[in-house]
């Protein structure tokens, strides 16, 4: 699975018809929602899919037709994007009517062919389930801590400096498993 860490877009014409797919982070779903409504007054549908994963590793997935005809439009997206191995993303597609009716198909294959268009253009990183822990050190360990941090590619979250230091951090199974080997035994984890 894979999923996208900023907005992209790309315009894809079919008949005279405009529609524009922008391509983002599921959490920016609302945000971006509301300023392509904002910018595009004259359009007709803002037809939307997104896929998420919930605090169960579920995935979620929803689509809306926005006004086009029942399965021709969000289906069709939310498809592309699971057919792609999409997750965490969500796409809108903004629709200008070109005076032309293309049909259900017509719009079938026109909103599953402009989400892969964007597709096409958009950069992706892989998907890794994160695991949050606290490492434990005192002032005189923090500088090493934060160096072998660094060296393995890993997320710090927070830092908590009390009697001791707390460092927060995100990582895979995988790469807690291979700093814990790392680790000096003045440090602990929780």
């Amino acid at each position: 699975m894979k999923f996208v860490q900023k907005e992209f877009s790309c315009t894809y014409e079919e008949k005279k018809s405009k529609f524009i797919a922008f391509l983002m982070p599921f959490k920016m779903f609302d945000e971006v929602m509301t300023k392509l409504r904002n910018e595009h007054p004259k359009a007709r549908h803002f037809v939307y899919a997104y896929r998420h994963l919930n605090e169960f590793d579920q995935i979620i997935e929803n689509s809306s037709d926005d006004g086009e005809p029942k399965g021709t439009s969000g289906k069709p997206c939310l498809t592309v994007l699971a057919g792609n191995e999409l997750i965490n993303t969500a796409v809108i597609t903004v629709r200008y009517f070109g005076g032309v009716k293309l049909g259900t198909g017509g719009l079938v294959r026109a909103y599953g062919d402009s989400v892969n268009e964007v597709i096409k253009i958009s950069e992706f990183k892989d998907y890794q389930k994160l695991i949050t822990k606290t490492l434990i050190c005192d002032y005189a360990e923090l500088s090493k801590l934060e160096y072998l941090l660094n060296q393995e590619n890993i997320i710090v979250k927070s830092k908590d400096f009390s009697t001791n230091i707390e460092v927060k951090v995100e990582l895979t199974n995988e790469q807690f498993n291979q700093l814990i080997s790392l680790l000096s035994r003045n440090i602990s984890v929780i």
